[in-house]
């Protein structure tokens, strides 16, 4: 991976880009960035003489003043004592006490390990050191370590080189940029390490606590000394004295990297001609796109860093599944979180929501992929394993801010929570407001200062949500807007009478006029606004009618702007469909009153050729009351005579009563009788209701019905004869078996409908 460094060194800030591309030549792609301001630059490096201004021997660390804003902390394992020994691992318990190695006041030296961070201080050392091209010279440190990073065979060889050259006194770290180097590059930077060592003794000698003793390089050279020397390809400077700078520090620990350095002199900016600027705005951005479609969020939070993975837009290619989908977007995933990482410089704790695999070897792909792209990270980094969730936990050193901390600051609305308070919510705190300033006061009216959105949704559309308020509270509020404002922003401009604090207008309340509408409202989309005579009038409901000539009448009229109401022929809108209208409706019809007056039947169909009731309003009216039926009985029955009349038949309660069509048989006895057959006043309802025969449950065939006598006239006195008798009686009992029949089955139909 070859390596390309930027360097735009500006009035106050220093920006430093760098990138990689798997061949030299090649479009590389910005992997790390890195900005500094004159008034925020790192103080990573720095070496300070502090005083020690407190110890807490319950958190086992020390507070030292260093000078600088908010003491450092300083930890009881980074103690060294007096004749340069390390102090015993406190660990759990062991070892020896932080109040028994350094005391209140104690003017000690100590070396910033990290920046500070949000609210907390900078972290501090004893265990002081000097960086260098390959090495890093530890004075109080003793013996010779190697990088990590390293491949085993080329630990070995830098080892026992080092081993040849130094004999102390002090320790050594051979660094990872030491790849590739040799013996006169260990020789010449041991010296140069020492002779800056040498000065720095001597100034903390005479400096007195606390003060600042040595300052570590400043972004660029920093940059540039920490890339590695066999992926390193050019550095482009756009200033001459940072080039300066870098040179004249190559020359000093690698003279062969200082034709690597370029000086810029192209009339357009170095970060635009690199298109390094964009990339700089996308580490504010939530949201970053993936090429097959997927996006990731990156979301920060107190404790931790969240990265979610998203499928998108992303829907699988060729013949595979979606388990193959879901790998291919993780994969891409994995690959450009890391990028994110470096180009954040995020640290703490993260997490990773990777898509859920079901197949444990496409989690072993993904956590591959990923442990690959994070070896190219200097910071150092802990991975563990993708859980069954699809979560990937690290950890990634935090030195200090990265391009986001340093670009940007807390909102000083939401205080860094991302959320505000909506206008609708706030509209309803100032209307509680304006409810709690109206009980007690004995004025009219309010003139009161909102922020221009809030006073237009507490107006509402047609003025009508503050003509309810003021109903509610007995007052008038003249609300005025103010632009440009917190949300919250609330003044009460002045109170009085009505007559005192009422805007002048060109026109008067509850007056109607015509109008031309020109525009849609600016806070309310569906609102129109139109121009009378310099007052905007805000009619409701009216944004499909811009461009239109309107009457409209004028609900409430404020300081420069006037809320109305179109007048036009309303569209009767059906009620909506809920459930408690439902409930509430009777699931009856509801009985017809005595005596009411009923429609004229219907003409009854050609087929039927008998003749209607004569009273037929007396007959509706008698469907569901029992004098009405006697009523009905007296008038189908001859004078009374000494014969008994007719039985009634008094079957209330089945489908149809006494409206249903009658039989055949029955229809006959009738009509033999003399009787009218009676006809529904009901049209029909569609439901047939089959009733059986007077022949049901017998065998063989029904005996004939016998029809009824006629009524005699008054003066007839003759008696039925005894076989006349019988024959009346046997047919009472067949009827009165056929009505049991039809009971029964109207009963089983009943329970089978319902």
């Amino acid at each position: 991976m070859k390596k390309t460094i930027l360097v735009s060194a500006e009035h106050g800030e220093t920006r430093v880009a760098v990138l990689e591309s798997k061949q030299k030549g090649g479009k590389g792609n910005v992997a790390e960035l890195y900005i500094e301001r004159r008034g925020r630059r790192s103080i990573v490096g720095n070496i300070y003489k502090g005083k020690v201004d407190n110890v807490l021997p319950g958190m086992e660390a020390a507070f030292v003043d260093i000078g600088l804003e908010r003491n450092g902390f300083l930890h009881v394992d980074e103690i060294v004592m007096p004749d340069g020994q390390q102090a015993p691992k406190r660990g759990r318990g062991s070892g020896r006490r932080i109040n028994e190695l350094i005391k209140p006041g104690q003017e000690i030296l100590v070396q910033v390990v990290k920046d500070p961070l949000k609210s907390k201080g900078a972290r501090l050392s004893m265990n002081v050191s000097i960086a260098g091209r390959y090495l890093v010279y530890a004075p109080t440190g003793s013996g010779v370590g190697v990088s990590r990073r390293l491949s085993d065979k080329e630990r070995d060889r830098l080892r026992k080189m080092v081993d040849r050259t130094y004999n102390g006194p002090g320790g050594l770290i051979v660094r990872t940029a030491a790849h590739g180097a040799k013996k006169q590059d260990f020789v010449r930077e041991i010296a140069y390490l020492q002779k800056l060592n040498e000065v720095l003794e001597r100034r903390s000698e005479s400096t007195r606590a606390p003060a600042l003793v040595f300052q570590e390089a400043d972004l660029s050279v920093r940059v540039l000394r920490d890339v590695f020397l066999s992926e390193f390809e050019t550095a482009i400077i756009d200033s001459e004295k940072q080039f300066e700078r870098v040179t004249s520090f190559f020359q000093r620990t690698a003279p062969e990297l200082v034709g690597g350095v370029e000086l810029y002199k192209g009339p357009k900016p170095l970060f635009e001609k690199w298109h390094i600027d964009d990339e700089i705005e996308s580490t504010l951005n939530r949201r970053i796109d993936l090429p097959s479609g997927g996006y990731l969020i990156i979301d920060y939070t107190e404790a931790l860093t969240v990265i979610d993975v998203n499928s998108g837009s992303f829907t699988g290619r060729g013949k595979g599944g979606l388990e193959e989908t879901i790998t291919k977007v993780n994969t891409e995933a994995a690959d450009e979180a890391v990028r994110q990482l470096r180009l954040r410089d995020i640290g703490g704790i993260i997490v990773i929501d990777f898509i859920d695999m079901a197949n444990p070897k496409n989690r072993g792909t993904v956590e591959e992929a990923l442990r690959t792209e994070l070896e190219r990270d200097r910071t150092k980094t802990y991975v563990v394993e993708i859980s069954p969730l699809g979560l990937v936990e690290m950890t990634r050193q935090n030195v200090t801010d990265g391009p986001r901390e340093v670009m940007t600051r807390k909102c000083p609305t939401c205080g860094g929570d991302g959320i505000v308070y909506s206008e609708a919510s706030a509209a309803i705190d100032v209307e509680r407001r304006l409810r709690a300033l109206a009980v007690g006061s004995r004025a009219q009216a309010f003139r009161v200062e909102l922020a221009d959105g809030i006073a237009s949704a507490l107006v509402g559309p047609g003025a009508r949500r503050l003509i309810e308020l003021e109903a509610l509270t007995k007052k008038r509020f003249f609300l005025e807007g103010k632009p440009e404002t917190h949300l919250d922003h609330f003044v009460v401009l002045s109170e009085g009478k009505l007559a005192d604090l009422a805007p002048p207008a060109p026109v008067g309340e509850d007056a109607e006029v015509m109008l031309q509408l020109v525009e849609v409202d600016r806070y309310d989309g569906a609102a129109a606004v139109g121009k009378l005579e310099g007052l905007d009038v805000v009619v409701a409901d009216a944004a499909s009618l811009v461009g239109k000539r309107i009457k409209v009448r004028v609900e409430r009229v404020l300081d420069g702007r006037a809320y109305a109401v179109a007048i036009r022929k309303a569209k009767a809108e059906p009620e909506p469909l809920t459930a408690e209208g439902e409930a509430e409706k009777p699931t009856r019809k509801p009985p017809a009153r005595k005596g009411a007056t009923v429609a004229k039947e219907s003409e009854p169909a050609a087929e039927e050729s008998t003749v209607e009731a004569e009273e037929p309003e007396a007959e509706t009216a008698s469907e569901d009351t029992p004098e009405a039926e006697d009523t009905q009985e007296a008038e189908q029955v001859s004078p009374p005579t000494p014969t008994p009349a007719a039985k009634k038949k008094t079957r209330r309660g089945s489908r149809g009563g006494r409206k249903r069509k009658k039989t055949p048989a029955a229809t006959a006895e009738a009509t033999d009788a003399g009787g009218a057959t009676e006809e529904s006043s009901e049209p029909s309802r569609g439901v047939t209701i089959h009733i059986p025969g007077d022949d049901l449950g017998r065998d063989g065939k029904a005996e004939p019905v016998e029809e009824a006598p006629a009524a005699p006239g008054p003066e007839s006195t003759e008696e039925p004869t005894t076989a006349e008798a019988a024959e009346e009686a046997e047919a009472d009992a067949a009827e009165t078996e056929s009505e049991s029949s039809i009971k029964s089955w109207r009963t089983f139909r009943r329970h089978d409908f319902w």
